[in-house]
Formats: C-alpha cells, sequence, structure tokens
C-alpha cells in the first residue's frame, strides 16, 4: 500500500504564457475538486526548478502536470512514465522543462529519485501572451484531473 505523505502531485508552467500554464491549472483544479486525499502534497511548481530538489526526494510517486509538444491534436492527454519522460521534454516550449528534467535527472544521481514518476502532458494549442488557456486545452483540465484521481486511488490499493 502506498504511503500517500510519499506522493507529490506537481503542475508546472507558466501562467502568463495560455497553455503553457495548464499543469499549474490542472492541479488548481484537483485541489478545487477535494478528490485526493489530504496527505498527498500539491505542488504548484509554476517555472521553478532547483527550489524543488528538497520536496522531490524521495518519493513513492511523483506526478507531474505539463504542457508538451506533441504531433497529436492540441488538447490530447499523453500520459507517460519513468523512463519516456525526459522524451516530453525534447521539444521544449521554455526553460522549465529543461529544469524539470535536470531535477529528475539530479534526484536520480544522488540516489533519491521517485520510485515512479508518472506525468500527463497536454498537447498545447497556444502559447502566446495570455492567462486564459484555449478552449480545447480547458476541456482537457477535467479529463486530466481524473486520471489522476484514478491513478491515485489504483496505486493506494
Amino acid at each position: 500500500m502506498m504511503d500517500r505523505s510519499r506522493t507529490v502531485i506537481l503542475g508546472v508552467g507558466n501562467l502568463l504564457m495560455a497553455d503553457e500554464g495548464v499543469g499549474v491549472r490542472a492541479i488548481e483544479a484537483l485541489e478545487a475538486s477535494r478528490l485526493l486525499p489530504k496527505e498527498l502534497r500539491i505542488i504548484d511548481g509554476g517555472t521553478s526548478t532547483n527550489e524543488l530538489l528538497g520536496d522531490l526526494e524521495d518519493l513513492e510517486l511523483l506526478v507531474i502536470v505539463d504542457a508538451v509538444v506533441s504531433r497529436k491534436p492540441p488538447g490530447s492527454i499523453i500520459y507517460m512514465e519513468g523512463h519516456e519522460i525526459p522524451s516530453a521534454f525534447s521539444n521544449k516550449l521554455s526553460p522549465h522543462q529543461h529544469g524539470i528534467n535536470d531535477l529528475l535527472a539530479r534526484l536520480q544521481l544522488l540516489g533519491r529519485a521517485p520510485a515512479r514518476v508518472v506525468m500527463f502532458g497536454v498537447v498545447p494549442h497556444r502559447i502566446e501572451l495570455g492567462l486564459e488557456l484555449s478552449p480545447v486545452v480547458a476541456a482537457a483540465v477535467p479529463t486530466v484531473c481524473g486520471r489522476i484521481v484514478e491513478l491515485i486511488e489504483a496505486s493506494s490499493s
């Protein structure tokens, strides 16, 4: 059975760049839904990277939510786990993605990497100055949240 206190849901992205902020918007929606156990830590990583090192050490489960470039249509949800995740950052939308990739590698080198890392990426429609998600990306947020809740429930049983 998973130790919920050693689980982090991390939303990353730049809220000033429209769909690039989908990770942060998704965890805001998760917090508002109150569907996750209180013991879990939900972190708004914004565009931070190295500041998160201590929060991500020795976890049982790290779930990352972020915008991810893909050939799939905007609003598509991409699920990745473990070694697949660095490929999500090969076409970087912003510097924070390089930082998250480096942070995960640093944790691995220190022997403090999360036992399991899962990522839910959402394909952006527009990356430009703006505070609102595009309608197609905003429509994906409830689905991402539901999949995270399902993942946590399945991991806890």
